[in-house]
């Protein structure tokens, strides 16, 4: 069975991965009562036992995120960055392409691979077409300004609609290339 490669991230209405400042706060604005369980998360994570992304992402896991708790210790991680790593457990400081490392994953054993971001790692992917599912969380905040999800390229690239869903306020949607 082959590998897939997996962009499975949560972006505003208006396209943006983060604020202006890098910041994700927004992420947790779902603060109603009653909310139905969602276990989108958890159920896309058993399905992996990859994880890519770039240096910027990492930080911000480390530092601010989950610092006294790393969350994908249980899977592979790569770091693309030309800086050292700081001696974790599990992940590879990775100074190569992230093509030419999709490349090389996507032809090992294993199960699914998730890139994870940000825009440096997500759009060398989407300009040589190695993203073989978009999985995309609509989260209701208009940010206006910020790091946007897809920076401009010189192509398009048609997909299948898999699935779509919400679950309280976020909407889900599933694209698979054609």
């Amino acid at each position: 069975m082959t590998r897939k490669v997996i962009l499975y991230i949560a972006t505003s209405i208006d396209g943006f991965i983060a604020d202006n400042q890098g910041g994700i706060e927004w992420l947790n604005a779902d603060e109603m009562t009653d909310l139905k369980e969602d276990k989108t998360y958890d159920d896309f994570y058993q399905t992996i036992d990859t994880v890519v992304m770039g240096r910027t992402t990492y930080d911000q896991v480390v530092n601010e995120l989950s610092p006294d708790h790393y969350p994908y210790s249980d899977k592979v991680n790569y770091v693309l960055t030309s800086r050292p790593g700081d001696g974790r457990a599990n992940i590879n400081f990775y100074s190569e392409t992230v093509t030419s490392l999709i490349e090389r994953l996507k032809k090992e054993n294993g199960k699914d691979i998730w890139i994870i971001g940000g825009n440096s790692i997500i759009m060398p992917l989407v300009e040589q077409n190695l993203i073989d599912e978009y999985r995309i969380a609509t989260v209701p905040v208009l940010l206006g300004d910020g790091i946007p999800l897809f920076n401009r390229f010189n192509h398009s690239l048609f997909m299948s609609l898999k699935e779509s869903y919400h679950i309280n306020s976020i909407c889900y949607h599933t694209f698979t290339k054609k």
